[in-house]
């Protein structure tokens, strides 16, 4: 079922060793086998090049989703205590303003199938199986592979192998979980907290719950693939800076993203907390003019 995945991943792998290759040839240099390495570098461009136009897409979707904050919001206030209602009418609302509160995950489940993909790929060369010319790959290129290091450490080594695998597994390791919680914080920083109880659970999920789960998948990533990961995670960093300066928060004078234009049937819901006066304000007298 996803061998058309390992498939491809293994081509475009092959395709930038072969480059590098060709460049610098198969040598070491500090105990490390750059075309290696660096193929699978090349591996994370490619495929966050490919899913470039998907993550601009997000973002102007994520600005359609905060500009509709005070219509949410107000919606809340209006159905409070009945969750069906209130669904459906954030539903009509999302398809009546075109906004998708599910695009802001789109990016994230695409990329889980090829991380999978390469996690494969790179395990099957640390594990030495014996099918070695599956998914395109030659007899010669799997061996070079199998023999690729990073800093004297197989790329096919995995945490509980000990020793010095364990060592750079468990400091790459760290440098994975805490750029993945980053680049997670830094869209959300720009972005702001969703009023819409979905999507703030989407943000507290891509916040907390995916540095969480890595903490013990990292146990069992071979190092390869935390290269690809650490590699995709700073990749993202700065991509996210970019297109957040290309494409702010709209702004207020007073800072603040600014809200649409609500409707009138979500104005009537707000039109009580609006209209109303403060408890404590002084009543202004009416002044009478004299009629000369």
């Amino acid at each position: 079922m996803m061998d058309w995945i390992y498939t491809i991943v293994s081509k475009v792998l092959l395709f930038w060793h072969g480059l590098f290759d060709k460049l610098w040839g198969d040598g070491q240099w500090l105990r490390t086998n750059w075309d290696w390495v660096l193929a699978i570098v090349f591996l994370v461009l490619t495929v966050r090049a490919v899913l470039f136009p998907l993550f601009v897409k997000q973002i102007r979707s994520q600005r359609a989703m905060q500009a509709l904050q005070p219509q949410l919001k107000a919606l809340q206030e209006k159905h409070k205590g009945d969750k069906e209602t209130l669904q459906r009418e954030m539903m009509e609302l999302y398809r009546r303003e075109k906004a998708n509160p599910l695009m802001g995950c789109l990016p994230l489940l695409i990329q889980m199938p090829i991380f999978l993909g390469v996690f494969h790929v790179i395990k099957r060369l640390g594990t030495g199986t014996s099918d070695e010319t599956l998914y395109g790959w030659t007899a010669a290129q799997f061996q070079s592979g199998m023999q690729a290091e990073l800093f004297g450490v197989s790329i096919g080594a995995v945490f509980t192998d000990g020793g010095l695998a364990a060592v750079l597994c468990g400091v790459l390791g760290v440098v994975m979980i805490f750029t993945t919680y980053l680049t997670s914080r830094q869209m959300i920083l720009k972005t702001g907290w969703s009023e819409d109880p979905t999507q703030r659970t989407m943000q507290k999920l891509m916040l907390y719950g995916i540095p969480a789960t890595l903490i013990i998948s990292a146990v069992a990533f071979p190092l390869g693939l935390i290269i690809y990961w650490t590699t995709t995670n700073l990749f993202s960093l700065g991509q996210q800076m970019w297109v957040l300066k290309k494409y702010p928060p709209p702004k207020m004078a007073g800072g603040k993203a600014e809200p649409k234009v609500i409707d009138p049937e979500v104005a009537k819901a707000l039109a009580p907390k609006v209209g109303a006066k403060p408890a404590n304000s002084p009543k202004r007298k009416s002044v009478k003019k004299n009629v000369g």
